[in-house]
């Protein structure tokens, strides 16, 4: 299994409109779960069948440390209404993109390819696709407000403002950021299990669905275990 280590590695999947999904760096893979679990007693491999037996028995019976010696380093391109999600999964590692050093270009904003309407039983959440007349309307209004805080940006620059300060007229929600994000395979799958599921945010769930392909990618006993005991019902991204 030796060669799963680096597949996938710098592959990039596109994500909305103008986003990314990038697998870095990764230590680790299927048989350093199984041997990590094994050094309890001085145990290695024994063999593909037991191996992949004892893995599974690891994730149906939630013994999540040997989980936590496989690690992802992800590079991420995505709105900061993605990345607000992101940072309340605090057993991950985050380093990104800063406005104070890195000016911000005309086309770093999040544009929607639709509007959702509000769900009635969620007060959180959207439920199907906003469909009137208003719709297309409220596309271009929102791609305008951005033209326009650009504009504003881009004259307080000119006129010597300091980048952090210029920032405050860029919207937001919607500026894109790209940042590294580092997590082990135990939170990893927590997070997935949360983001992928239906209730998640549309936006969030579009990453964890591409950083899910990865996953199973390069730790396929791992994801299969994670499929059959952890997500149930959850509709997986194909």
């Amino acid at each position: 299994m030796e060669e799963l280590k680096t597949y996938s590695i710098n592959k990039r999947i596109q994500v909305l409109d103008k986003g990314f999904v990038e697998l870095q760096d990764m230590m680790g893979d299927d048989l350093a779960i199984v041997n990590a679990a094994r050094v309890s007693f001085l145990g290695e491999s024994k063999g593909e069948e037991r191996d992949k037996k004892l893995l599974f028995y690891l994730m149906r019976n939630r013994h999540t440390s040997p989980f936590e010696m496989v690690e992802f380093k992800w590079r991420l391109r995505a709105p900061l209404v993605v990345w607000w999600q992101l940072v309340r999964h605090r057993t991950a590692n985050l380093n990104m993109q800063s406005g104070r050093y890195t000016p911000f270009e005309e086309s770093d904003f999040y544009v929607p390819s639709a509007w959702r309407k509000q769900a009635t039983n969620n007060k959180q959440a959207s439920d199907g696709v906003l469909e009137n007349d208003a719709s297309e309307e409220l596309l271009a209004l929102l791609v305008e407000h951005y033209e326009r805080g650009y504009a504003l940006y881009q004259k307080a620059l000119e006129n010597g403002v300091a980048r952090e300060q210029a920032r405050l007229f860029l919207s937001g929600f919607a500026v894109y950021y790209t940042g590294v994000w580092k997590i082990d395979a135990h939170n990893l799958m927590h997070f997935l299990s949360l983001r992928m599921a239906e209730d998640a945010q549309w936006e969030i769930r579009q990453y964890a669905n591409a950083i899910y392909t990865v996953f199973q990618e390069v730790l396929p006993w791992t994801a299969e275990a994670f499929r059959q005991y952890r997500l149930g019902d959850l509709a997986l991204p194909q």
